[in-house]
């Protein structure tokens, strides 16, 4: 309940503020180039995936991802509000182009690293924006202390890389595409995979200047057949809106995995969007000029 009334008090409060479209405003002060095209989607994720945006030189964006119990489970568990996995993260833009971040994740208390690279930048004589991201995850549970035989620290590791493509077609739709490949150390390879590829496929529709409707779509490549119960694995699928106000991006979604990072999402999804397994969920993004502006 409490995390119920923190999107009430949060949504209200952004809405007091007239719905200030923070992305235009930046728009607006900070386009070097005229036939540039920025703001391709809200923030540095999508719905769980990441997107082609960097953040500015000197810019700190600050996450607080929040996913509840599936929704199907009912009013038993206030349809999945009494269950919570939540992730936060910190990335910054070293210049506009490169930024790093780091994140934890409470579904199976894995620390996460990244770099993005802007390669390519829309604009009138370039089609699309390109973004590479390499990531790199730490699984810290189970412990070694709760284990018949520890695990050492390579068998905690996976590895992430992907290409983001986007196209801002207008003012109001951007589509992207993303090529993934995940590697993991340690699997039962009876049923998994060390390494598992996807393609991702996301898009933004604005309705107004402070509200847009978006979609995320992870299609696994080499997916192996779902025989046994503990190893079932599905496409990770998400749909959602996007508030922009005053100060912060408030995204509201709808999504079947509770990872919120690559590893988990592309290989370790168990529960089936088209059969009713979704999770209600939020991102807060806030971002913080801690270095001098140019």
């Amino acid at each position: 309940m409490k995390a119920l009334f923190l999107i009430t008090f949060i949504a209200l409060h952004g809405f007091s503020l007239h719905a200030q479209d923070l992305l235009s405003e930046l728009e607006k002060q900070q386009q070097p180039d005229p036939g540039l095209a920025i703001a391709t989607f809200k923030g540095s994720r999508i719905i769980n995936g990441q997107s082609v945006e960097t953040r500015r030189k000197g810019e700190l964006e600050f996450i607080f991802a929040h996913r509840f119990g599936l929704i199907n489970e009912g009013a038993h568990t206030l349809w999945g509000l009494d269950q919570s996995v939540t992730r936060l993260g910190l990335e910054y833009g070293i210049s506009d182009r490169l930024g790093v971040g780091v994140g934890r994740t409470s579904a199976d208390k894995t620390f996460d690293g990244y770099v993005r690279y802007k390669v390519l930048r829309q604009r009138k004589t370039v089609p699309v924006t390109v973004t590479a991201v390499g990531s790199v995850f730490y699984r810290t549970t189970p412990r070694n202390a709760d284990m018949p035989i520890p695990l050492k620290a390579g068998d905690r590791l996976a590895y992430a890389t992907q290409l983001l493509l986007a196209r801002k077609f207008s003012s109001r739709f951007s589509f992207q595409l993303n090529p993934i490949y995940v590697h993991r150390n340690t699997v039962n390879q009876l049923f998994e995979n060390n390494d598992d590829f996807a393609l991702g496929f996301a898009g933004r529709f604005k309705l107004t200047p402070g509200f847009a409707l978006t979609a995320e779509y992870l299609k696994r490549l080499n997916a192996r057949p779902n025989i046994a119960p503990d190893y079932v694995r599905y496409d990770a699928v998400g749909i959602g809106v996007d508030i922009e106000t005053g100060g912060h991006v408030f995204q509201i979604l709808l999504t079947n995995t509770l990872g919120m990072f690559e590893r988990f999402t592309i290989s370790e999804t168990n529960e089936n969007f088209w059969d009713g397994d979704i999770h209600f969920g939020f991102n807060i993004t806030r971002t913080f000029q801690i270095a001098g502006k140019r």
